[in-house]
């Protein structure tokens, strides 16, 4: 069986700074993340998400963190076909891109000419700042996390060819996809994207979170790839979709609730060299909180 590594979506989250988890004297930077190391094999970064990440980080990460820690890293909003704010840019790509931003394709396509062009300087930007920890092997995978309107098939197979242009631009990376339409993981759909990913070299993401919504995903741990699998805890808040940030995550998953996801987590380590599971519950502790229960069940069973 691969190795199980278990942690959270964020160690910088100011609900956790705020909740007391990190002990008197290691909430600075250096000191914190060298705490979470101590407690958790992997991390999600998700600032990256909402601004470019700096190769300066990367390299201060990988000194920070022991042989075998991993950071999964959320790719930029720009790459994921996310309406993104010239703001979270670089100050020398924003010139003159303010009115094309906000014309940006819902599903992720930009077609003007200096949004293509743009995307492929993002692109380089992105690249050059993860490669340290890369060069470190401290990189898990890369997560490309796309929006609820980039679903399967029609139009005109638009989201597959943006997943082979994907596949092409990070090629030798470790990427790892998670869908929000629930279209890619129903019915016979869910053979389909389990062969897109496969042919493409990408790894699959599972996803827990609230079952009774439209939006919902069913509870799967899909294998793409046999070097790693991914499943992400979203809690399961009825205010999915709606409402601020702590509303959409604000949820304490209990001891019976994640035993029921440890057949399949076992099942997934069984075909991989490694599973990563994250928690992005992050509001206060709940997160590390379930990190260490789902910790605990896994060992026990």
């Amino acid at each position: 069986m691969g190795h199980v590594l278990v942690g959270t979506c964020s160690w910088t989250d100011r609900a956790l700074l705020a909740s007391g988890w990190y002990p008197r004297g290691r909430r600075d930077a250096e000191p914190r993340l060298r705490y979470y190391a101590e407690q958790f094999p992997v991390v999600e970064v998700d600032s990256s998400y909402y601004a470019l990440p700096s190769r300066r980080n990367s390299l201060l990460w990988a000194e920070r963190t022991p042989p075998g820690f991993r950071f999964d890293i959320k790719a930029f909003s720009l790459l994921t076909g996310h309406p993104t704010r010239p703001t979270a840019l670089p100050e020398d790509l924003r010139e003159g891109l303010r009115e094309g931003l906000r014309e940006n394709r819902r599903d992720g396509t930009p077609e003007l000419p200096e949004l293509r062009e743009l995307l492929d300087r993002v692109w380089e930007r992105f690249t050059d700042a993860v490669e340290p920890l890369r060069t470190a092997d401290r990189l898990g995978a890369v997560l490309f996390q796309f929006p609820p309107w980039f679903a399967p098939g029609r139009p005109a197979r638009r989201a597959e060819r943006t997943l082979e242009e994907c596949a092409e631009r990070t090629a030798g990376w470790p990427v790892s996809v998670e869908f929000r339409h629930p279209g890619w993981w129903r019915g016979e759909q869910a053979d389909r994207t389990t062969a897109l990913l496969a042919r493409l070299g990408l790894i699959a993401v599972g996803v827990d979170m609230a079952r009774d919504l439209d939006a919902s995903l069913p509870p799967l741990a899909p294998v793409t790839s046999p070097e790693l699998a991914v499943v992400r805890f979203h809690g399961r808040s009825p205010a999915w979709g709606t409402g601020s940030k702590e509303d959409r995550f604000r949820y304490a998953y209990s001891e019976p609730e994640l035993a029921e996801w440890a057949p399949r987590l076992r099942a997934a380590a069984e075909q991989v060299d490694e599973l990563h599971v994250l928690f992005n519950n992050c509001c206060a502790d709940a997160a590390v909180r379930a990190a260490e229960t789902m910790r605990r069940v896994l060992a026990a069973t």
